[in-house]
């Protein structure tokens, strides 16, 4: 059941699927992605919604809030979208039942097993290629997008990765084309819901965070990592620190020249009145209010928990 807040034109391209397909992208996500998590992880209530949520709630939270968003900046239908860091295809499959024309990537090959795999079956065409965000640029170089999608993929860079990325594909848009970023974790946010559970970790130096992970209420985390050497703190580094507007600023341009055309704001994610009404009275709320008071000139798009934003470049 998709909610009533959702316009009617993209509801009504909304592409369901019966039980046994929903069991054969069940299986590819076993077979594929989670094959890399430990003997039990699934038998765990968090491995339980790990699951769910590679099976359809990430693709309904989508299809609910962030298609909606995007559609109002420019339509999908026939927009020309690359996406880098699709997954497992969840946000594929939404922006390309509304008629986009997507070019997905992805650095992980088992990832992008079930991608391919959810976007036959349910009738989607994507091209999907395994690579790094710092050579798109020259894989799809003199391409026209409409679109360029970072998706929840920013923090899983390196910082020197991350800005090569983010100034190359800002380079390829031509004026008028409109670069996102989607569920990147503010490393100015004062708690890491992203990937280590914990108050501050996203402020602290790489090292100490790497150290003080031991602490972390999460379970396949906390206990990786001991000792810091090249390999383990690239792993570490991999599974996600945070982005700030200083990258932006370092990649495209002084931030007060940026064109924001849009941001997800987090009271915009909460759903009804009464989830409304919770928002205005969290510590969140409270946070986001202070980095106001502390940075006026920043968009208000900077200050969330997560970044959600469409830049257009002029």
């Amino acid at each position: 059941m998709f909610e009533s807040s959702t316009p009617r034109h993209l509801r009504e391209n909304i592409r369901n699927i019966d039980k046994p397909k929903l069991d054969l992208i069940e299986s590819s996500l076993l077979h594929n992605y989670f094959i890399r998590y430990s003997e039990g992880y699934l038998e765990t209530e968090r491995g339980r919604n790990d699951l769910e949520n590679h099976l359809f709630r990430r693709l309904d939270g989508d299809r609910n809030t962030v298609i909606p968003w995007l559609d109002a900046a420019r339509p999908l239908q026939n927009a020309s979208i690359l996406e880098i860091g699709c997954g497992t295809g969840c946000s594929t499959v939404a922006l390309s039942e509304q008629g986009a024309k997507v070019l997905a990537i992805d650095v992980d090959e088992n990832s992008l097993a079930v991608a391919r795999a959810r976007c036959e079956i349910y009738g989607l065409d994507a091209s999907f290629f395994q690579a790094n965000a710092t050579e798109v640029n020259k894989l799809f170089s003199g391409r026209h997008f409409d679109y360029i999608i970072f998706y929840a993929a920013l923090e899983h860079m390196l910082i020197k990765e991350r800005l090569s990325a983010m100034r190359a594909t800002w380079n390829m848009l031509s004026p008028g084309g409109l670069w996102c970023v989607i569920e990147t974790p503010n490393r100015l946010w004062y708690y890491d819901a992203h990937t280590s559970l914990l108050p501050f970790h996203m402020w602290l130096p790489d090292e100490l965070a790497f150290e003080y992970s031991r602490f972390s209420p999460r379970d396949e985390y906390r206990e990786v990592y001991r000792e810091y050497t090249d390999e383990s703190k690239l792993h570490f580094l991999r599974r996600g620190r945070g982005v700030s507007f200083h990258e932006f600023e370092l990649s495209m341009k002084p931030i007060g020249e940026l064109k924001i055309k849009s941001s997800l704001k987090t009271e915009d994610r909460k759903k009804g009145i009464w989830g409304l009404m919770k928002w205005r009275l969290s510590n969140e709320h409270r946070y986001t209010s202070l980095l106001k008071r502390i940075a006026p000139e920043l968009h208000e798009g900077f200050l969330q928990s997560f970044l959600y934003l469409i830049i257009e470049k002029d």
